[in-house]
Parts: structure tokens; sequence; C-alpha cells
């Protein structure tokens, strides 16, 4: 039998399930409180739908349901062992191996040569104030999270998203200080 994949929110909900029992709203709440939306991109219904499919799969089961006064009722949904198994699977493969992505940025730097100098010094000026707003954001957060004795295991994703940040704010500073300089060749030939 093939193994389920393990979208990113399948991730994230089997790893809350590992926890504890919970219901999806709770895990969605739970997301928002530990800034797991920054790596995932979570909505209720994205949420309820995984949850939905990672039962169908195996890797979850209903553990109960509750209703709270006039609300619908709740199901709450436990990790199987399957579930336990692929999650750790899952999360040891992309640990172990670098994943390929195609963002933007690196495609735009590699084209940037078919604007003008000053334009892309325009651009990336505010490329950099936004970065250092998003620096100074982050940095908020890991205060938050660390006022609230939240254990520090459930966001080093955000120390390491704050060293990625730092290093590309001193890497684009230097370089909009040697287009700035005109260190590199800007004409067209």
């Amino acid at each position: 039998m093939e193994e389920p994949s393990l979208t990113p929110l399948g991730v994230s909900a089997l790893a809350l399930l590992e926890e504890r029992p919970m219901h999806p709203y709770e895990m969605y709440q739970l997301m928002l409180q530990r800034k797991d939306d920054r790596r995932v991109k979570v909505r209720p219904g994205s949420l309820y739908h995984t949850i939905d499919r990672l039962s169908r799969d195996g890797l979850v089961e209903a553990a109960g349901t509750d209703r709270g006064g006039n609300r619908p009722e709740r199901t709450t949904y436990r990790i199987t062992e399957a579930g336990r198994a692929a999650l750790l699977r899952r999360v040891a493969s992309m640990l172990e191996r670098r994943g390929e992505e195609y963002p933007e940025f690196p495609l735009a730097l590699s084209q940037a040569h078919t604007l003008p100098a000053e334009e892309v010094l325009r651009l990336l000026g505010r490329r950099l104030d936004a970065l250092r707003a998003t620096a100074s954001a982050l940095d908020d957060d890991a205060r938050r999270l660390s006022e609230r004795q939240i254990p520090g295991r459930y966001w080093i994703d955000l120390d390491h998203e704050r060293a990625m940040l730092r290093a590309h704010i001193d890497w684009l500073e230097r370089l909009l200080e040697r287009i700035s300089a005109g260190d590199l060749d800007w004409q067209k030939e």
C-alpha cells in the first residue's frame, strides 16, 4: 500500500495531535497562537478538509464529540500509530534533505540587470525597509512567546527565520552599497 502524502498542513495537524487529542478549531487557534501560519497556509476550512483526508488515510481517528451550549457538535481527533509513524518519517525526511523550492526573489535578482541601476536601488531599498520591519515584528513575536513561556521547541523555526532574515538584510545592504558605489557594471552591452 502506498503511503499517503503529507502536505505541510497535514504535517502540522499531525504534530498538534501528537501533543494531545483536539478538535480542528482548537488546532487552528493553537496554530495562530504559535504563529504557525508563518510556515503553513491555514484556514479553518482547509484544516477541516485536511483532517478529513488524514482520517480517510487512517492517520487520525475520532476520539469523541462534545457540544458546548448552542454550538454544533465538535469531533475531537487523535493521531493513530500509523499517523505517528508517517509524521516521524516525513519530519525526518524534511530535516535531512533539502527540497527544491522556487522562490521569486532569486529569479528577480538574476534578471535585475534588465532594469536601470537607479530603479533596482529604489526597489531593493523598499524591500530592505520591509525586511527591517519584518525583523522587528519577528523579534517582538519571539519576546512575546518567551514571556508567555511557550516552550522553545515549538518555535525554533522563528529563531531560524530571524537568523535568515538578518543574513538577508546584511547581504542586501552590501549589495545596495556595491550598486551605489558602481562596483557592479550595470551598463548594457
